[in-house]
């Protein structure tokens, strides 16, 4: 049996629905559902059990799992209440942690992106207490899950309890289906696809750095099937530990993102630049690209999605359908 934390979310629902795929339906997912339309991401699924965040502790007594796959957290870049933040993402972890811990169950966890700040300090995965200290996070969830990879480092380096396999995945930017969930915080080619779709132009941010053109700000963008992919290759490789980058080693532009997206659609590009909003001109992050090389020292050899693929998938096999979710 394995627990998927988060398994009704964006990257969780799509790990629940590859392992069903390869024929595993004794999947647990623990995760908030609400009363939107979250559920849909796993109404093509086969479940074991579905436990509800505050039941999870007790749930966990006595239990005999494979692994916990540990994507569960609020992934808003924008929330403000850190007692809850700091519960949910930072405290959790560690009570899960230490649980896999006792049990002797691999544990797989999503860390982030968000942990690098402003990338002045760049984006290799050092996993050691010194790397990690060098980082400054820009936001109250990057900050608590960069608590967590400190917490985790710390236990390393002083040979302290750890399961027989952990692993943390610093996901970059993941977009795909089942994203519909998130609001603001989902990719941008799932917020603005209908208006693409519409004829209407795709708004992006003017450049307020010299050197930089007019949506040329670029992110190391990671279809959500390869994120799987690796999530699966852990499972699969359970002497590999360590803090990883998940992203394809390339970063690109928005302009190229929105491009694709029109060409999946078999359009020319309608793009008109705005200014940035001022509150966020100071942090904004004008590039991300993940240092893969550890990832594949490690031994994984898949391949990366190219953009135009990847958005072609996207949009051909569910933006562009009746039904999007997968």
């Amino acid at each position: 049996m394995l627990l998927v934390t988060g398994g009704a979310g964006f990257i969780g629902s799509n790990v629940v629905a590859s392992l069903n795929e390869t024929g595993r339906s004794d999947v647990v997912v623990n995760d908030h559902f609400g009363s939107d339309d979250k559920w849909r991401n796993l109404s093509k699924r086969r479940l074991a059990d579905v436990v509800p965040p505050g039941a999870l502790v007790g749930w966990l007594e006595n239990r005999k799992l494979d692994a916990v796959i540990h994507l569960g957290a609020i992934s808003d870049t924008t929330a403000t209440d850190a007692d809850l933040v700091l519960e949910t993402n930072f405290r959790l972890s560690l009570r899960l942690l230490d649980w896999c811990t006792a049990t002797r169950t691999p544990f797989i966890y999503a860390s982030s992106a968000a942990t690098y700040g402003d990338g002045d300090q760049g984006f290799d995965d050092d996993e050691t207490p010194a790397g990690l200290d060098r980082l400054r996070p820009l936001n109250l969830y990057g900050w608590s899950k960069h608590l967590f990879d400190l917490a985790v480092a710390e236990r390393v380096k002083k040979r302290a309890g750890l399961p027989p396999q952990w692993a943390g995945l610093k996901f970059f930017n993941v977009f795909g289906t089942n994203e519909y969930h998130k609001g603001e915080m989902m990719s941008l080619v799932a917020k603005r696809f209908d208006d693409a779709k519409a004829g209407k132009p795709i708004r992006l941010f003017k450049s307020h750095r010299d050197g930089i053109a007019d949506g040329e700000q670029r992110r190391d963008f990671i279809y959500v099937d390869d994120a799987v992919a690796v999530v699966r290759w852990l499972l699969d490789s359970p002497s590999v530990c360590g803090i990883f980058n998940v992203g394809t080693g390339q970063a690109r532009s928005f302009r190229d993102l929105v491009t694709a997206m029109f060409r999946a659609l078999e359009r020319a590009p309608e793009i008109e630049y705005v200014d940035m909003p001022f509150a966020i001109r100071a942090r904004y992050q004008y590039f991300t690209q993940a240092n893969v090389e550890k990832l594949r020292r490690a031994g994984y050899n898949g391949d990366f999605t190219p953009i135009e693929e990847a958005v072609s998938r996207y949009v051909g096999r569910y933006l562009d359908q009746p039904d999007r979710y997968r």
